[in-house]
């Protein structure tokens, strides 16, 4: 047996699996593509978490593509964070082309043009389903954690919570918030210090000046009602196919916060609200965010120990992770650890650099004796990957460097018309559109101010009008002397003694 069929066995055994799977395509040895020797996920092992990785250019955002539509075809729903805008083509068919032919030969895949089930939504002034959340759902651990809050201004934000709760005001929007903030520090400064303890202004204007933070980068667009309901992103086609949920990100690569906000939201609110699952046989929904670097590069080091748990727990709630990167390095090391699948597009050794890193990104893969990992990770090209992923019962498949099979739908994104046509026909739009602004905190305080302020005025008023009858009392009070000598017998007498002196 020739080297070529040892690897063939090798990639085939390792590779084997019983139940449902996703083909991503098919293994390759010293630059040529082994017919069938298929590179395969069980879907049970979905859940595990994963990572895209590569330079520019090579190939990240079609795997991701390949993903989503195979995902879709075995019933499995999917949100895509996509953060370039080159994700919508999904809603259409490819249109073929011979190079793609070509590839799918060497895999010894049938090539299919397919469109998937779209839907487009949004955080931000894009179109599409607006996806919001309120200050209460949030809750006073998450809100401080995401403006990076001290210990202090955290229980600050604990007791404004109880208050609002205590006095059923709504926390819907970030107006809401600044409200009770501005309240606590002037005109119910005294009403909550007496019954929650005592809260400091200098405390309260700097959680203020973060919130405003938030509010710049977009915030005030992410926070109010509607709320998103999780649920919607777990749905199914009339053709038993998931929806593909597209988050357009285009505009908010330079609003970390609000990037950051909205995701441990997110994941905050399915890890809450889906029922565990354990290991079943597929995934409740698949989540890829692309451009994760975004996510880690301007976090916490209380908001990534924050993601580091949901990524450790939200598994069990059959929910899958994936992060798409440039590099291994981009995501933290303990977040790294748990996920299950890596595919590792080309990296480039422009500098020493470079070289190093690449070096580091060949560990995290499994030893193989058929390929120098870190040579390699050089000489891929477009479309090619070392693949590797968990067997059904969690163990590491053997490497393999893969010639990855090509997106079913079109590599390109939908034009205006396209877009408009997608989105009118979606069926939460009447749903999600419709922007609710009702009576909440904002509202009642200003009321309960109002009400505080029209007392006060009256109560100024009677004060200044007693002060005012004081004051005419005492002014028409005569002195004693004067009293004498306007007195009518002082009078008579003084005139008497005149008319005497007068004859």
């Amino acid at each position: 047996m020739n080297r070529k069929e040892e690897f063939f066995n090798h990639i085939t055994e390792g590779y084997k699996t019983k139940g449902d799977f996703l083909i991503l395509g098919s293994a390759m040895l010293d630059g040529e593509t082994l017919k069938d020797a298929y590179v395969k996920v069980p879907l049970r092992t979905l859940n595990r978490h994963g990572l895209i990785a590569g330079a520019t250019g090579t190939g990240k955002t079609k795997s991701l593509q390949v993903l989503a539509e195979n995902l879709s075809e075995k019933g499995i729903p999917v949100l895509l964070m996509d953060v370039k805008g080159d994700l919508s083509g999904l809603a259409k068919s490819s249109p073929g082309h011979a190079k793609i032919d070509e590839r799918h030969a060497a895999i010894g895949l049938p090539f299919e043009p397919k469109s998937f089930p779209v839907e487009i939504l949004t955080i931000s002034e894009q179109e599409g389903l607006r996806m919001r959340a309120t200050v209460s759902e949030f809750g006073p651990v998450l809100l401080s954690r995401i403006l990076n809050l001290t210990d202090t201004q955290s229980g600050i934000v604990s007791i404004l919570f109880k208050y609002c709760d205590d006095q059923q005001l709504p926390l819907l929007d970030l107006k809401d918030f600044r409200k009770i903030l501005q309240f606590a520090t002037n005109q119910g400064r005294g009403e909550i210090q007496e019954e929650y303890g005592r809260i400091s202004s200098a405390s309260t204007g700097s959680i203020l000046r973060k919130i405003v933070e938030l509010e710049q980068q977009g915030g005030d667009l992410f926070f109010g009602e509607k709320s998103f309901d999780v649920d919607d992103l777990t749905r199914i086609d009339e053709e038993g196919r998931g929806v593909i949920s597209i988050l357009r990100l285009t505009d908010i690569q330079d609003k970390p916060k609000l990037f950051s906000t909205f995701m441990l939201q997110l994941l905050a609110e399915v890890y809450s609200t889906f029922p565990e699952q354990g290991d079943s046989d597929k995934p409740e929904l698949i989540i890829f965010i692309d451009e994760a670097h975004l996510v880690f590069k301007e976090a916490s080091k209380t908001l990534l120990s924050q993601i580091e748990s949901v990524v450790k727990l939200i598994r069990s709630k059959g929910v899958g992770l994936y992060f798409v990167t440039q590099n291994p390095k981009d995501v933290p090391q303990d977040v790294l650890a748990q996920l299950g699948m890596k595919i590792q597009h080309a990296l480039r050794a422009f500098t020493a650099k470079d070289r190093k890193a690449i070096k580091l990104a060949s560990e995290n893969y499994p030893d193989s004796e058929y390929y120098d990992t870190d040579k390699v990770l050089t000489q891929l090209g477009i479309g090619e990957a070392f693949v590797s992923v968990l067997d059904r019962k969690g163990r590491p498949t053997p490497l393999a460097a893969t010639m990855m099979r090509a997106p079913m739908s079109r590599m390109d994104i939908l034009d205006e018309k396209e877009l408009k046509e997608l989105l009118d026909n979606s069926k939460l739009a009447s749903k999600y559109n419709e922007e609710i602004d009702r009576e909440s905190a904002y509202e009642m305080l200003n009321k309960k101010i109002e009400v505080a302020n029209k007392k006060g005025e009256k109560e100024r008023k009677e004060v200044a009008k007693k002060k005012s009858s004081r004051s005419t009392r005492k002014s028409t009070r005569m002195n004693p002397v004067l009293k004498v000598v306007t007195s009518a017998t002082f009078i008579r007498g003084v005139l008497g003694i005149l008319k005497r002196v007068m004859q």
